[in-house]
């Protein structure tokens, strides 16, 4: 259990890691508005406040990779509570989908670690 537990996690910092380079690194760019749905205006006009939080993203994946690397039960617990957090509050103000991306592979995470325990 704990290997699905540590694999799961894995997907999640890689989850952060891709939100991180869309927001950071894509969102002004052709295939950050696509993948948004934005216009060049709109995506030009938010490209700091997404930068912002894609940096978040990063430390939400540093400490879940931190977590996997030290084995430490906690560090996992904490950044997957951050991430079902941001993931719920995401699914009701911004996006639906959001709950489905983040938040739910997160949960999932949380419970295998749970059961692993």
């Amino acid at each position: 259990m704990t290997v699905l537990a540590n694999i799961l996690i894995a997907v999640v910092a890689i989850l952060h890691v891709g939100f991180l380079a869309l927001e950071m690194f894509f969102w002004d760019h052709p295939f950050g508005r696509k993948r948004f749905g934005m216009t060049p205006e709109y995506s030009r006009a938010s490209a700091s406040l997404a930068a912002n939080q894609g940096l978040y993203n990063g430390f939400i994946a540093a400490g879940l990779i931190w977590g996997l690397l030290s084995g430490e039960f906690s560090i996992k617990l904490f950044f997957l509570i951050c991430v079902l957090i941001a993931g719920i509050f995401g699914g009701f103000t911004a996006r639906r989908s959001i709950l489905y991306i983040q938040a739910l592979p997160a949960l999932l995470g949380l419970i295998l670690l749970y059961l692993s325990r």
